[in-house]
C-alpha cells in the first residue's frame, strides 16, 4: 500500500479530523526525517502519532460494531492491547476484551491476529523499554511500521461490515 496519500483510501472520510491530523503528522515526520543529515539511534517519534491514531480508530471501530459499549469507548482504563490479546488468559478476558468479536463478526482470526501483530510491532514494542531487547526502529523500520498501521487498518474495511459512510464523531 502507498502510504504517501492515505486520502486515496475509501477510510480516509470516516476518521475524525483528529485522527487525520495524527496520520499526517507521522507522514509529515517520516519525509522530513528522509532529508535531514543528522541521523539517529530510534526513529520510533516517526510512528508515534499514526500508532495513537491507529488506537483511536480501533477504538471508535468497536463501538461501532458494538463490540464496546459507550461507556468502555470513554473509559480511560480500557486498553487496546489487553482488548486485542488472542493469548489473554479467560480469567482476564472481561466485557473489553473484543478478539473473539472481531473473528466472528470478520470472517476468522486472520484479520484480528493482523490487528493484533500491528498494535503490538507498530505501538507497545515500539514505545515500552524492555530489559535485554533492543526495540529501536530504524528509519525503513519506522516507515514499515507505518505501512502496517495502514495496511491494517485497510484490512478492516475490506473484511468487516462498516458502513463507510458513517463517520467517526
Amino acid at each position: 500500500m502507498d502510504i504517501k496519500n492515505p486520502k486515496t483510501n475509501l477510510w480516509w472520510n470516516y476518521l475524525a479530523p483528529d485522527l487525520k491530523e495524527l496520520f499526517l503528522e507521522s507522514l509529515l515526520l517520516l519525509e522530513k526525517t528522509k532529508q535531514w543529515n543528522d541521523k539517529f539511534h530510534d526513529y520510533s517519534f516517526v510512528v508515534f502519532p499514526a500508532a495513537k491514531a491507529y488506537e483511536g480508530v480501533l477504538k471508535h471501530i468497536f463501538l461501532d460494531l458494538g463490540f464496546i459499549d459507550k461507556i468502555g469507548f470513554l473509559d480511560k482504563h480500557f486498553r487496546i492491547g489487553k482488548s486485542l490479546n488472542p493469548s489473554l488468559d479467560r480469567q482476564h478476558q472481561g466485557r473489553d476484551w473484543v478478539y473473539d468479536d472481531l473473528a466472528k463478526h470478520c470472517q476468522g482470526k486472520d484479520l484480528p491476529d493482523k490487528l493484533w501483530e500491528t498494535w503490538k510491532h507498530s505501538r507497545n514494542l515500539a514505545f515500552h523499554w524492555f530489559p535485554g531487547e533492543k526495540n529501536s526502529l530504524s528509519l525503513p523500520q519506522a516507515e514499515e511500521r507505518l505501512s502496517m498501521i495502514f495496511d491494517a487498518i485497510d484490512a478492516i474495511f475490506r473484511v468487516c461490515r462498516i458502513n463507510i459512510n458513517d463517520k467517526i464523531k
